[in-house]
């Protein structure tokens, strides 16, 4: 796809998932998401190509800018959308699908123990909640969901919700309840 159209593309996502965007001129002028994005583009372009020492430049000028840290190898699909990105970090064997929203604080990291492929792979239509962590070379399925503050080491299934520390899946209609015995 053309990066202009992947661009517009992103511009899209944002409208269609905040409801606090009001208008074009705005978006592009006061979003750090999509400038962080914007940014990445070009600088991925400049890594494929071989310029990776320019292209990790530029990406560092971007996190200086923004507060949101992709290295210039991950791959990004398009209608993706940051909203509240400070701190997020995505790593550069990172894969991520089409219209993928992910919110501040999250890291798409590796563990540290990997060689080559070392980061996770979010394919599309995934909602990473804040300050959520996903590491090492695993794959979070299509329409999956990891809820804020999950840490999340192992798989999850397309369609299946992750929550906790470590993450695991649970059933969208599983309630959580609240212990009725009285804390001393």
């Amino acid at each position: 796809m053309n990066v202009f159209k992947t661009i517009k593309a992103d511009i899209d996502a944002v409208f269609v998932n905040d409801p606090a965007a009001n208008g074009l001129l705005e978006v592009i002028l006061a979003y750090s998401g999509l400038h962080a994005v914007t940014i990445h583009r070009f600088s991925h372009l400049l890594y494929r190509i071989g310029l990776r020492l320019l292209a990790r430049i530029i990406s560092q000028l971007s996190r200086f800018l923004t507060g949101i840290e992709i290295h210039p190898g991950a791959e990004i699909g398009s209608g993706f959308f940051i909203d509240h990105g400070m701190g997020i970090v995505i790593g550069e064997t990172a894969e991520i699908g089409d219209n993928v929203v992910i919110f501040h604080g999250v890291t798409l990291g590796g563990t540290g123990k990997d060689k080559g492929k070392r980061h996770p792979t979010v394919r599309d239509n995934v909602l990473i909640g804040a300050r959520a962590t996903v590491l090492g070379p695993i794959e979070i399925g299509e329409n999956a969901k990891i809820g804020a503050g999950a840490v999340v080491l192992e798989p999850v299934p397309a369609n299946k919700t992750a929550v906790g520390i470590p993450a695991r899946s649970v059933e969208k209609h599983e309630e959580f309840k609240i212990s009725e015995e009285k804390i001393v």
